[in-house]
């Protein structure tokens, strides 16, 4: 079982995809369960990409900071609140 997570980084625009990308040693190996079929390991990232749709679905664009977490056991991502 992989402890809980809560994780706060930028989206990036890579190779024309909009990217989050989570460092695995920064926590991302406890996300890589609760992302199969929508994120991938790739080096040293879990890495999700942001569809178009879903970047103007949630008002999302490169530079936006997100927050990921597995609390409830499944992969959550929402816009970063502002502190």
């Amino acid at each position: 079982m992989s402890r809980k997570i809560s994780i706060k980084g930028p989206l990036e625009k890579i190779d024309g995809k909009l990217l989050l990308q989570i460092p695995l040693a920064a926590g991302g190996r406890d996300l890589v369960d609760c992302t199969k079929g929508i994120g991938r390991v790739d080096g040293e990232f879990l890495k999700i990409e942001i569809l178009p749709w879903m970047a103007g679905k949630h008002g999302v664009s490169e530079g936006t900071i997100m927050a990921v977490d597995n609390f409830t056991g499944k992969f959550r991502m929402e816009r970063a609140v502002a502190t």
